[in-house]
């Protein structure tokens, strides 16, 4: 864990390896035949100072149930204020590490899974400008398991290159008062999500986890303030236009999923 940084108001790194049974109620939705499972993975959130700075979370990951392996994950940006740039590299890097493996890596399919994933509901908007998500990735046996974890271990590798230039060119832009709430209401948004629909929280409590680092996702402060409204045509009212699916690379589709 980090915390109290000039970049990074709290950030974590999570490696896990768990094992175990799981509920029954987790299970039978899973591949795999029995209850007995095994877990590794590597989760990572950082949640920057600046208000000019996006969130960004990735994870990946590795399950054995039964006779069933499969790998899953992901990386997604959630910003304050928008930088179609921003969006627009994000998207890119990992369009390129999933094209540099394909049929497996499919970036318009789990485009979409992360936009479908990393939607609110009650809120009816997305929680930021998304990325790529996927789960149960090799359990048909579809690829070979080998080619899927490098499928995955290079995308965990692009994300470094996807999310640290953005930090770089967003971070010296000064703010105030009216960014700085602005970014801790939307960091509520962050929260509802974790708590009410993220697979991995759900997943460690009901496994019974250990609880400080499957909350240590959470962001330091965040508030919640009753029905505000961002102003016609400012910054804040901005960010809320793109908070749903977007093309942010113009490339014409080529899953066939």
């Amino acid at each position: 864990m980090l915390e109290g940084g000039a970049l990074f108001e709290k950030a974590g790194v999570n490696w896990s390896n768990v094992e175990g049974e799981l509920p029954a109620e987790i299970a039978d939705h899973m591949p795999g035949q029995g209850r007995t499972f095994r877990a590794s993975g590597i989760s990572l959130v950082l949640h920057p100072r600046s208000p000019m700075v996006p969130t960004t979370h990735a994870n990946f990951r590795c399950l054995m149930k039964g006779d069933a392996l499969w790998f899953g994950g992901g990386a997604d940006l959630t910003p304050y204020y928008f930088f179609r740039e921003d969006a627009e590299h994000f998207h890119r890097t990992l369009a390129e590490a999933c094209d540099r493996h394909r049929p497996i890596g499919d970036y318009d399919r789990f485009k979409a899974w992360c936009d479908e994933y990393f939607f609110l509901p009650h809120r009816n908007e997305t929680r930021g400008i998304g990325g790529v998500f996927f789960d149960y990735l090799g359990a048909k046996d579809e690829h070979p398991a080998e080619a899927v974890f490098d499928f995955v271990r290079d995308l965990g590798r692009a994300f470094a290159s996807a999310y640290i230039p953005i930090a770089g060119r967003r971070q010296p832009i000064p703010y105030g008062d009216t960014e700085r709430a602005w970014q801790l209401r939307r960091r509520g948004r962050y929260v509802e999500f974790n708590l009410i629909y993220d697979r991995g929280t759900l997943f460690g409590l009901k496994t019974n986890g250990r609880i400080e680092s499957i909350l240590m996702s959470l962001p330091p402060l965040v508030r919640w303030d009753y029905d505000v409204m961002a102003q016609p045509g400012s910054p804040e009212a901005e960010l809320l236009t793109v908070l749903r699916p977007n093309d942010w690379l113009d490339r014409a589709p080529t899953s066939s999923s």
